[in-house]
């Protein structure tokens, strides 16, 4: 079954950016990194408002620069073959290709999207995350916890959402980074 799955790095006190909308503290070491391109490789959609697109489509051309090490190569490769979808009123043009951009996020047009996809679904960014966890949408989660306390900024979880979650797993890496991957239990 094709799930929908919202994955974030995020400081120990739940937040994807500081108040200045700084996340290099986020960038993943190459012990993460090579376990986030395993987390992603399923995924054969990727869903993103327009702010976490123009952050991410730099894999367009990652490959492209000199001196990438073979794991940010594989998740440029994981990236690029998959299709995307940015919602947006205001981006006129997308920059990669098996792009195509969505004017507002319809849950009833994600849920017949999860039925028909051959692959799971990615939501990225905690806004369109937001109305994905709204609609009931969300099947797992994926959250790599950064040791780091940033004191404020985005939110990498919504407000006012109330949802049960069961642990499916749990990992630590070297540099401090624990990985907790959890199925939603809307309705318990």
């Amino acid at each position: 079954m094709v799930k929908l799955i919202y994955s974030a790095i995020t400081s120990l006190d739940g937040y994807v950016a500081d108040e200045d909308d700084n996340f290099d503290w986020a960038a993943p070491d190459e012990e993460v990194h090579r376990f986030v391109n395993e987390v992603e490789r399923p995924v054969g959609t990727y869903l993103y408002g327009r702010r976490m697109y123009e952050v991410m489509v730099a894999w367009e051309t990652a490959h492209t620069l000199p001196d990438q090490r073979p794991f940010t190569q594989d998740f440029a490769k994981i990236w690029q073959a998959a299709d995307k979808i940015v919602y947006s009123t205001t981006l006129e043009t997308v920059a990669s290709t098996r792009t195509r951009i969505e004017r507002a996020f319809e849950p009833d047009a994600i849920r017949e999207l999860k039925e028909r996809a051959a692959r799971d679904i990615s939501v990225g960014g905690p806004e369109l995350a937001a109305q994905a966890f709204e609609a009931g949408l969300v099947d797992e989660l994926h959250l790599f916890l950064t040791p780091i306390v940033v004191g404020g900024g985005k939110q990498s979880l919504p407000d006012g959402i109330r949802l049960n979650l069961e642990l499916l797993g749990e990992r630590r890496f070297g540099n401090g980074v624990v990985h907790l991957h959890y199925r939603t239990l809307y309705g318990s």
